[in-house]
């Protein structure tokens, strides 16, 4: 069982930034992917950003260009770096990963972030 720890949610001010973390209870190199996905209330959990195994990388058409996802591997990390941030950036934000053996998928439980002046 993969245990996923999100942090860095909160309220911020429209334009301002916020930095998201999920820390993998096992090492993120035994993962195909590690995602970003958000869920506004009353919409569908949509992907925001991914990175692969080999490092490649990949945005929602909406957080292209303001979001920018990363990884530390000594910390089992990945991040995401959000910046000029929007009211519909609104929404709980989840960590999620595909392991690589069985391709099975494990979720964060989701922190909560609101763009609100």
């Amino acid at each position: 069982q993969v245990q996923l720890v999100e942090s860095g949610g909160g309220l911020v001010q429209p334009g301002g930034s916020l930095r998201l973390s999920c820390a993998a209870s096992i090492s993120i190199f035994s993962f195909n992917a590690m995602d970003w996905f958000r869920q506004a209330p009353g919409k569908q959990r949509e992907l925001v950003a991914t990175i692969t195994h080999g490092g490649s990388t990949g945005y929602g058409d909406s957080v292209k260009g303001r979001f920018t996802i990363s990884r530390d591997n000594a910390k089992n990390t990945v991040y995401l770096q959000m910046n000029s941030l929007k009211p519909e950036d609104t929404a709980v934000y989840y960590c999620r990963v595909v392991e690589s053996t069985f391709l099975k998928i494990f979720w964060g439980q989701g922190t909560q972030v609101t763009v609100s002046s």
